[in-house]
């Protein structure tokens, strides 16, 4: 009769507690091991839907308060920034999140809340290129560097992030010079995601890559054997460490304006900060946690620490749109 009335009580507490939906840009199977370790944990059931940023933004705009959405989550600061100037999110006061993130890792009005990160970095090949030659983003449009660079499209958000960064940090004339010369040095035109960059340097066409720095990780593991190949052969760097940090692309979640469900919508985003979860992004997919007590796997404390960029995120979501208008000036496809 215990066992029932326990069971029963139980059963009481989880039904208190709504189902949420997530927009999310996110495609990884960490995430999944979060969400099913958030349920098992509150009873709270999770249903994502997931598509392109553009895309969520814009369902969420035309939904308007008929939405069903109850978090929104992505990669790249300015894709949060335009949802918060949207009118998209709400801000989470949370003692558990203050406690578990940074607030240079947060949005100012905490509408978004940094959740992971990765640097974009440099990947080359040791046995071509001196460590030496490698210094910033900017002298990668020097001369000296032609013919040798290599990366993806201008409208990959990783790159528009970049060229965004950029400009808060150098202004639009000297992003735009540099765009200039970047693409000058371009081994071949832009193709592919960022693994492919990587590959491309162990297949001979090119020397430098510019990546993000969880791609690397995720080919420590990866069973296709070229993949291998490339973890072992390839090194990371770290770019502007004596020029303001490097840039980093954040992951981050914030609940919806018109959220019918806004505490469990709290007690996912903050579930998301804990020690459980970050351990499961990290482990999994090879992020850097948010919260500074995670501890890094052997495969990315042998990259070394690093100093992140601290330009205000506001400043890089202002910058989106002139991105993509300096990429396409300079024929950056």
């Amino acid at each position: 009769m215990k066992k029932l009335a326990t069971l029963l009580s139980l059963f009481a507490a989880t039904a208190m507690f709504a189902d949420i939906n997530v927009y999310s840009s996110r495609h990884y199977d960490s995430d999944k091991l979060v969400i099913d370790a958030f349920t098992k944990e509150t009873g709270i059931k999770v249903n994502v839907i997931q598509d392109k940023v553009q895309s969520l933004i814009q369902k969420l705009e035309l939904e308007g308060k008929d939405t069903t959405a109850d978090v929104f989550m992505t990669v790249g600061v300015g894709d949060l920034y335009t949802a918060k100037t949207k009118g998209l999110l709400q801000p989470l006061n949370s003692k558990v999140v203050e406690k578990n993130v940074s607030p240079n890792l947060m949005d100012k009005d905490k509408n978004w809340i940094g959740v992971t990160y990765r640097a974009r970095i440099l990947a080359y090949d040791p046995a071509k290129t001196d460590i030496k030659e490698l210094s910033t983003y900017e002298a990668l449009s020097e001369p000296k560097f032609k013919d040798k660079i290599l990366t993806r499209s201008s409208t990959a958000s990783y790159n528009r992030h970049l060229i965004a960064f950029l400009i808060a940090k150098d202004g639009e004339q000297a992003t735009q010079k540099w765009a200039d010369g970047l693409v000058k040095n371009f081994a071949r035109s832009p193709k592919g995601n960022d693994r492919d960059q990587a590959k491309a340097i162990v297949a001979g066409e090119g020397e430098i890559a510019i990546m993000n720095s969880y791609y690397i990780g995720r080919m420590s593991v990866s069973k296709d054997p070229v993949e291998q190949e490339v973890y072992k052969t390839l090194r990371i760097f770290f770019p502007n460490q004596n020029d303001g940090g490097t840039h980093i692309n954040l992951s981050g979640a914030g609940i919806t304006k018109y959220s019918k469900n806004y505490d469990e919508a709290a007690k996912f985003i903050e579930f998301l900060t804990t020690t459980k979860a970050q351990e499961l992004f990290v482990n999994n997919n090879f992020e850097f946690p948010t919260n500074p007590s995670v501890k890094l796997p052997k495969v990315m404390k042998d990259w070394g620490e690093f100093k992140a960029s601290k330009i205000d995120f506001d400043e890089i979501g202002k910058n989106l749109v002139k991105a993509q208008e300096i990429a396409d000036k300079a024929n950056w496809k």
